[in-house]
């Protein structure tokens, strides 16, 4: 059955405006967890722009929901994931400049040192996802270097659907969609689980969730947008619910 991970950076960053105590991303993923997701997604940033160490720690300490912990495939933050030790470790593209994540990770370009930093997560006792564009090289890959999971990069579908005005039949929506699509199946014949995620929201995420063997979804801005309004417990509960209604068994 599909599953929700509420990443919660975002919450981190309003703190971090005033940079005091609140909001507290701790009370941010219990919320969450109570509005049902299944997981919680931090992104551990080398610049700690939102999430810092403690954040993570006490994440790791005084919560009971699935941590997946995004990273840099770096040394620190190997071994700061093999001391927390995460349900899962997303390695992911990071840039100084960059606003978010712009991109896929390039597997294809780094295979070596990746397969190196996904065996020494996996020594300890860490499942290891890697977050890139659906492309079949990339797939390929990240089935070599021995990762278990695959996040597809949604970001181009949910650009293509806002530029479409919404409309989820349009041939520009409908192409990118078939890419995310054959991406998910073709990490799933190799053997590795079909996650997904980046630029999700509440008008777009139907499609992807209908897509066959799509396993976890990744949404994080739209979430806690949605919950200055409505407060987090409500706008994850609505998520989740856009989701499942739709999510092929």
């Amino acid at each position: 059955m599909i599953e929700l991970g509420v990443n919660i950076d975002h919450v981190a960053t309003l703190r971090q405006a005033r940079r005091t105590w609140e909001p507290d991303p701790v009370w941010a993923a219990v919320e969450a967890h109570l509005g049902g997701a299944d997981g919680i997604t931090v992104h551990l940033r080398e610049d700690r722009r939102h999430i810092n160490d403690a954040d993570v720690r006490k994440l790791r300490e005084l919560t009971q929901v699935k941590l997946n912990l995004e990273m840099g495939a770096t040394d620190e933050m190997v071994g700061i994931a093999c001391g927390l030790k995460p349900e899962m470790a997303m390695l992911v593209p990071e840039g100084r400049h960059e606003i978010t994540t712009e991109g896929g990770l390039d597997v294809l370009a780094q295979e070596a040192r990746l397969q190196d930093v996904i065996a020494r997560l996996a020594d300890a006792g860490i499942v290891t996802s890697v977050f890139i564009d659906a492309e079949p090289a990339q797939i390929e890959a990240a089935a070599r270097i021995g990762a278990k999971v695959c996040e597809i990069h949604t970001g181009p579908y949910a650009h293509a659907f806002h530029d479409a005005g919404r409309d989820s039949e349009s041939a520009a929506v409908l192409a990118e969609l078939e890419k995310v699509r054959v991406a998910g199946e073709a990490a799933r014949a190799l053997g590795m689980r079909f996650n997904a995620g980046h630029a999700l929201n509440y008008y777009n995420v139907q499609p992807i969730a209908r897509l066959p063997g799509v396993r976890e979804l990744h949404i994080g801005h739209a979430i806690v947008s949605r919950a200055v309004f409505t407060g987090l417990r409500a706008a994850v509960t609505e998520m989740k619910r856009l989701m499942r209604e739709v999510a092929t068994r």
